[in-house]
């Protein structure tokens, strides 16, 4: 060390006290404690006097600082660490149950009606868990008690249709008798004979679908898949039913497709039937295949469905509009149609034309 090493400033004041600084000398710290220890001339202040400084090395402070600050330094990690250990521990404490009634939850509303969670403690979550098990068992209770009603009542419809089918099939025959005398009768008895018949006939096809209806509310419908000429399946359900002169088709004769023939002409005489009574001419019925499947459209150029009943035209029972609630039909036939579409694994929709309404049949190749 020499007294280069002090800085000016410390020797300017050196002159009136002790002072102490610390400066890096060589890479290395030391503390520089200076003082004036002699003044001549009575010490006036443009006199010089001697000045001492002393070089005082801190390694031994530095390596005891730095010591000092790795053993805060890794206490301080460890009081973390253990920390952040009993913050798991107490999260997981608290978040596990919830997990696990937010599970639970989930599977109620999947349907796993019978979903319960073990009670542990006398704590909140516990009482929430408890509470949770009450509400689980009253729903399973309330769906239980709901579905055997359910069942009740599909089987009583079932039934009533089936004990229905026996006198109606007897008033049919005496319908098709009076239909043929009713041209020889008076003019009063004979709208009378008319209007009976007219009502024989919707009761009847209310009744067949009704039996329909519960084949497929019983899980019982199937399908008895076979090659069918899809041109030829649409022209013979036409001309049963007598539609041949008021329905253009459009399909090529070689479009075969793997069907329930039955269900098909179901799904088309109940779209053709709906758009003959509701709609207005020409009515017609396009079928082609595409990459995935066969396409049926029925589109009919009447005033078409209200657009706010469109989202519910396959509901059951359903009619658009009050001027149709006491027209002929059942108002299960579309209900039917998309039951025996999605007995196909297809799907069925229908959207708006100008003029006309026009349903779309998709049905997968099986």
């Amino acid at each position: 060390m020499s007294l280069s090493d002090v800085p000016n400033e410390l020797h300017g004041r050196a002159k009136q006290s002790v002072v102490t600084q610390r400066k890096i000398i060589d890479n290395e710290l030391y503390l520089i404690v200076g003082a004036e220890v002699y003044r001549d001339n009575a010490g006036r202040p443009e006199s010089t006097g001697l000045q001492a400084f002393v070089f005082f090395p801190l390694r031994d402070d530095q390596r005891q600082l730095d010591t000092l600050r790795t053993t805060l330094a890794q206490t301080g990690l460890v009081i973390v660490l253990i920390a952040l250990g009993v913050a798991l521990v107490s999260a997981r404490q608290v978040l596990l149950p919830v997990r696990r009634l937010s599970a639970a939850a989930q599977a109620l509303g999947q349907g796993r009606l019978d979903t319960r969670l073990p009670v542990h403690g006398q704590d909140e979550l516990a009482g929430l868990t408890a509470r949770f098990n009450d509400a689980a068992a009253a729903l399973e209770l309330s769906v239980s008690e709901l579905r055997s009603l359910e069942a009740m009542s599909r089987r009583f419809v079932a039934d009533v249709s089936h004990e229905l089918r026996t006198p109606l099939t007897a008033m049919t025959a005496v319908a098709d008798m009076l239909s043929d005398e009713a041209d020889h009768l008076p003019e009063a008895p004979a709208q009378a004979v008319r209007l009976v018949l007219r009502e024989i006939e919707r009761l009847r096809e209310l009744v067949e679908h009704l039996i329909e209806i519960s084949r497929f509310d019983a899980g019982t419908a199937t399908l008895n898949l076979e090659p069918v000429n899809v041109a030829d399946s649409i022209q013979d359900c036409l001309e049963v039913r007598g539609w041949s002169d008021q329905v253009t088709v459009t399909a090529s004769q070689g479009l075969t497709a793997n069907l329930d023939p039955s269900r098909f002409d179901v799904i088309v005489a109940n779209l053709v039937g709906n758009a003959l009574k509701h709609g207005l001419p020409p009515v017609v019925v396009t079928a082609r295949t595409t990459e995935n499947g066969l396409e049926v459209k029925v589109r009919d150029h009447g005033k078409g469905i209200p657009r706010e009943a469109l989202a519910h035209v396959f509901d059951r029972f359903f009619k658009a509009g009050a001027g149709r609630a006491r027209s002929q039909g059942s108002g299960l036939g579309l209900a039917i149609a998309r039951a025996n579409v999605q007995l196909h694994g297809g799907t069925i929709s229908v959207r708006l034309q100008h003029p006309g309404t026009l349903f779309t049949v998709w049905l997968p190749h099986i």
